[in-house]
């Protein structure tokens, strides 16, 4: 049965590395629950963070209820119940457009807890400065409706607020950071010298926990905007917290040949459990998982242990995601729904692959489970957290009734 296993021993070791950041340049971090929201594994990490960012009520109300620490909140659009809703417990509450604000202001400051300093109000920006290579991720692109532009500001009344909060990157550098840094500064560093203002949100998209990221500069950075500015600085990463710490365990369900191609279908689908190997689009490595053998010593992988067996890479990343043409071994592997371009991609394996083989996806816990669906009605995988001593937790188990009682 197809499964994502979640690591809760790599999970600490990335927020071990976030919390490093936070005491060295005295920042605050969070989890962006937009990029990992499995809860059960909060725990785990809770003591090394502060708190969550949420995308709208129903996630701040998980952060609210199973992370209980700070809740940064933003949406680019609120209703009013949702207003409501969340003065009963976000500490941040920022908004996309001035007529948002505007509207909501009135509420927002009568409210005890906002007259009681536990509430802070932000406004998110645009510095038009675009670092990214993916358009369907830039939140600069010409025409983004994601922040307020510094035009937009002008000779207006922002009594009330107390914060700014940017949102650029996308799996990306200290390097960007520092020249989106420089546009901000450029655009809205008046603004932000100002005693009115309280925070600065740097957003997410920092790939932190990535072993070539440049933490020194960050730090620097981090440290320079606090002194040039004289105000608290936020970061919410989601993929830095959850990146390498979990894989999809798929099932080979056949093996053919047609028009050219070999062609392997499996359990699970990339438009229905990994739509960001279609979205962005992202190509994750694979492994045949073969039981009782062993990685050689300078393996770029570690054993994954699933269902209390051991499984072992027995084919290096490299060599895998290559697929040399010509190659008897390479097959395409797809999902069992009805999109033809329901394709994971080509890749090559050590030997022949048949039906029932197990195939191990990397990288898996992040922008996976929180976009799955249900699509043609295929099963969900389990969802299984794996702990320090190695004890393997099913912590949910999908079934028909899921996917009938969604839709009534």
């Amino acid at each position: 049965m197809a499964s994502f296993v979640i690591s809760l021993a790599a999970l600490q070791s990335n927020s071990g590395i976030l919390r490093h950041i936070r005491e060295e340049a005295d920042c605050r971090i969070v989890l962006a629950l937009k990029g990992f929201s499995c809860w059960k594994a909060f725990p785990s990490i809770r003591d090394d963070l502060d708190g969550c960012c949420a995308s709208g009520l129903w996630e701040a109300r998980l952060s609210h209820e199973h992370f209980g620490k700070h809740t940064l909140t933003y949406s680019p659009a609120y209703q009013e119940d949702e207003i409501r809703a969340l003065l009963e417990f976000t500490h941040h509450l920022d908004f996309n457009s001035l007529t948002q604000w505007q509207q909501f202001e009135p509420l927002v400051r009568s409210h005890p807890r906002y007259l009681a300093g536990e509430i802070q109000c932000g406004l998110r920006i645009n510095p038009e400065h675009s670092t990214g290579d993916t358009p369907l991720y830039d939140p600069c692109t010409p025409g983004s409706r994601l922040g307020i532009t510094i035009d937009q500001l002008a000779g207006q009344d922002l009594t009330g607020l107390s914060g700014l909060h940017f949102h650029t990157l996308c799996e990306q550098g200290a390097d960007d950071l520092e020249s989106t840094l420089d546009a901000v500064d450029r655009r809205f560093g008046d603004l932000l010298r100002s005693s009115q203002f309280q925070y600065l949100n740097l957003g997410g998209g920092h790939w932190i926990t990535k072993p070539d990221y440049d933490r020194r500069l960050l730090v620097d950075l981090i440290r320079r905007t606090r002194e040039r500015y004289q105000l608290e600085v936020w970061l919410e990463p989601g993929e830095a917290v959850a990146i390498h710490t979990g894989v999809l365990r798929a099932t080979v369900i056949d093996v053919f040949e047609s028009m050219g191609h070999r062609h392997a279908i499996l359990d699970v689908s990339a438009t229905a459990h990994m739509p960001d190997v279609l979205e962005m689009p992202y190509r994750p490595d694979v492994f045949l998982a073969e039981p009782g053998t062993h990685p050689p010593s300078d393996s770029p992988r570690p054993a994954v242990t699933i269902d209390g067996e051991s499984y072992h890479p027995t084919t290096d990343p490299a060599q895998a995601n290559a697929a040399p043409s010509g190659n008897d071994r390479i097959y395409r592997l797809a999902g069992p729904t009805c999109l033809a371009g329901d394709v994971i991609g080509d890749y090559g394996f050590h030997r022949p692959l048949v039906a029932g083989d197990t195939l191990v996806f990397d990288d898996m816990a992040h922008y996976t489970m929180v976009k799955t669906s249900t699509f043609n009605g295929v099963p969900h995988p389990d969802i299984v957290l794996q702990h320090p001593d190695g004890r393997l937790e099913t912590i949910r188990r999908f079934d028909y009734s899921d996917f009938r009682d969604r839709l009534a």
